[in-house]
């Protein structure tokens, strides 16, 4: 086990490169220039234009800007932005712990939520419980983001007043609350469809029968044999999912004013500031790379049959 952890963080390093490589050339080759865009609509003066780039070193090649960037990256430096002239790193400690807690409550949400009504449908396949499953996770598969953001505002804040509409206190669950429910909704549809598949495959699979047939204990046949063997394909969706929460909470924190990393990215792609999305966008990948790290060590748990040698 412990020289499989040791190879999969070493495959990690390339990982982690090429995807920062990726990032920052997809920000290098958008059009518009950042020390333009610092100069607003005033008249400006080409010469200064161009001493601030060669200053920035933005008049460089774009393999001796990266090589610069990823080198400070691996020294903890993410740069300053052009037009704040704030480390990137403060905007970070400022914006990442409020989209973690926001996607930690959404994953909670998620999982508890999805997978006990996926476990409810599956146990009564064909039943009411079960065609009203589906059809509600339809309509939210089908349901944009934004859509399901303003009708649960417009409904629970401005109708019932049961929440504000916007986030007053980042640190507040209660404020926290309906953008959670939000950002977790597509998820949770996702999650309640597999479980409710999975434990519909597995209650016809020979195992079960012949746990049956043994007169073992039905909670021990459920909670035991049916749900260790359907969750994996659930657990396998949920570690990637986390990624998938935090980039999708930039619509969610615009909709709801929540100062996170979606209002961070919005604000530098704004003003063209390349080296705060490439920032941000790595501890997503971070994120990313150590959560299926820990979803296929969780394989282990579920099913004794997988072994890493």
């Amino acid at each position: 086990m412990g020289r499989y952890v040791a190879r999969r963080l070493l495959q990690m390093i390339p990982v982690f490169i090429g995807s920062t490589f990726l990032i920052f050339m997809m920000m290098y080759v958008l059009p518009g220039d950042p020390v333009r865009a610092l100069m607003g609509e005033q008249a400006f003066d080409p010469t200064l234009v161009e001493k601030m780039r060669h200053d920035l070193g933005l008049d460089q090649p774009w393999w001796w800007q990266y090589g610069h960037y990823l080198a400070g990256l691996f020294q903890g430096d993410f740069g300053t932005e052009i037009a704040s002239k704030r480390e990137i790193s403060e905007i970070i400690a400022a914006a990442f712990p409020v989209t973690i807690r926001l996607t930690l409550f959404a994953f909670t949400f998620t999982a508890v939520v999805g997978i006990g009504l996926g476990i409810i449908a599956g146990l009564r396949p064909d039943s009411v419980q079960d065609r009203g499953l589906l059809t509600l996770t339809l309509i939210l598969i089908s349901m944009p983001s934004f859509v399901l953001g303003y009708l649960l505002q417009y409904f629970f804040a401005f109708q019932l007043q049961m929440v504000t509409p916007t986030v007053q206190d980042s640190e507040n669950f209660g404020d926290l609350l309906l953008p959670a429910v939000v950002l977790g909704s597509l998820s949770l549809a996702y999650v309640a469809r597999l479980t409710r598949t999975s434990m519909v495959e597995n209650l016809r699979a020979d195992y079960m029968r012949t746990a049956v047939a043994k007169g073992l204990p039905r909670r021990r046949i459920v909670g035991v044999h049916l749900m260790r063997n359907s969750l994996i394909p659930v657990v396998t969706f949920l570690g990637t999912d986390i990624g998938n929460l935090m980039t999708g909470a930039i619509v969610t924190e615009g909709i709801f004013n929540v100062q996170g990393v979606g209002n961070a990215i919005f604000e530098a792609l704004t003003r063209r500031e390349g080296a705060t999305v490439v920032g941000i966008a790595s501890l997503i990948v971070i994120v990313y790379l150590f959560t299926s790290l820990i979803v296929d060590l969780l394989y282990a748990v579920l099913d004794p049959r997988i072994r890493y040698a």
